[in-house]
């Protein structure tokens, strides 16, 4: 039982993290006061005319209290400005007013998609974790030996971003803070899967593997084989890689986008980026609920829930491209299948990674 609170523990931990990580990407807008005013900036003298510096854009009224220091934390944490509850109805609901509005320069009322992104991937890793979805059993001596020099080499390095990160400024300092991030979290898995927590998964994984034909070319048989050898590490190595390349599905994703307009000059690279990000944030946000449902025997409101992700792509294509019924139920259905060929290229990649 302790344990279960542990891994709880760990991954609202988690969340908190992608909840910061994200409030870094997003900055604030529109933030005013503070319990100092000053003349000119703090952080590298430049008068004031305006609630932010103009030279290196810190904002002008800094905080001195404890208070305000865990107003900040909740902020950064909890809320992110009150943004993400006009971002997240939206994107539920009406994906393509928000993604329409977002492109169109709609930025300080919304959360930017690569930063609810970060958070939701954040939330949902945490989520899988918390309801065990890691492997089962107790790593064998080799496992267990591989995953002790990765966690001790995590240590080391964690322990010199920390030390660089006392003199590092600005984005090297966001740069450094984002390794951390990852780092703490890879930690976290190890420990998890050093404790044997995990469910079915492992059986089912290493059953395939075993049940599986060896493929003629070699370097494909030798990933097999070392699956088949460590089935744990294989399974820790994609965990953790899903987790930390997860935003490799946004490159992935916006070619085939691209070519359901492959004519249009009214919509370019940046737009169908905006419209992958916000869609693929969902679809995590959408797994994440229904693997919960699933968790306390609601597999049937999450197999109603998994019917909804079609129909989100065709409100969003309407909304984000001005589209017809009928060109935005051809393009539902075609991008239904392109979102498929795109988590196979994910996967594939994260597996190879794994069997390496």
């Amino acid at each position: 039982m302790t344990g279960e609170f542990g891994t709880i523990a760990h991954g609202i931990a988690d969340a908190g993290s992608g909840a910061v990580l994200a409030r870094t990407v997003e900055p604030a807008a529109g933030e005013t006061g503070g319990h100092t005013n000053e003349a000119a900036c703090l952080n590298c003298g430049t008068p004031l005319v305006g609630p932010h510096c103009h030279a290196c854009g810190q904002r002008g009224h800094v905080h001195r209290t404890l208070g305000a220091f865990f107003h900040d934390l909740l902020h950064g944490v909890l809320h992110f400005e009150g943004k993400i509850w006009r971002t997240v109805p939206l994107l539920a609901w009406k994906p393509g007013k928000l993604t329409r509005e977002y492109i169109d320069g709609r930025r300080a009322s919304y959360v930017s998609p690569i930063a609810l992104f970060l958070f939701v991937v954040f939330l949902s890793f945490a989520l899988f974790n918390a309801l065990g979805s890691g492997a089962s059993g107790i790593p064998t001596a080799q496992v267990a030996g591989a995953m002790d020099a990765d966690f001790a080499e995590n240590t080391r390095e964690l322990e010199r971003l920390k030390v660089e990160r006392t003199t590092a400024q600005g984005e090297e300092r966001a740069e450094i803070d984002r390794k951390v991030a990852d780092l703490e979290a890879e930690q976290r898995a190890l420990s998890a899967l050093k404790n044997g927590q995990g469910g079915e998964f492992t059986r089912q994984f290493v059953e395939g593997f075993s049940d599986s034909p060896e493929p003629n070319n070699a370097k494909l048989s030798q990933m097999i084989q070392h699956v088949r050898e460590n089935p744990q590490l294989a399974i820790y190595k994609a965990q953790t890689s899903a987790y930390k390349y997860s935003w490799m599905l946004i490159p992935l994703s916006v070619p085939f986008v691209w070519l359901l307009f492959p004519l249009s000059r009214r919509f370019g690279g940046y737009d169908h980026t905006v419209f992958v990000t916000y869609s693929i944030t969902f679809m995590i946000a959408l797994a994440a609920v229904v693997s919960l449902l699933f968790y306390v025997n609601a597999g049937g409101v999450g197999g109603l829930l998994l019917l909804y992700a079609p129909f989100h792509m065709y409100r969003q294509l309407r909304g984000t491209y001005g589209l017809s019924r009928l060109g935005a139920v051809w393009r539902m259905l075609a991008l239904s299948l392109f979102a498929w060929i795109a988590i196979g290229l994910f996967a594939a990649a994260i597996f190879w990674m794994a069997g390496a």
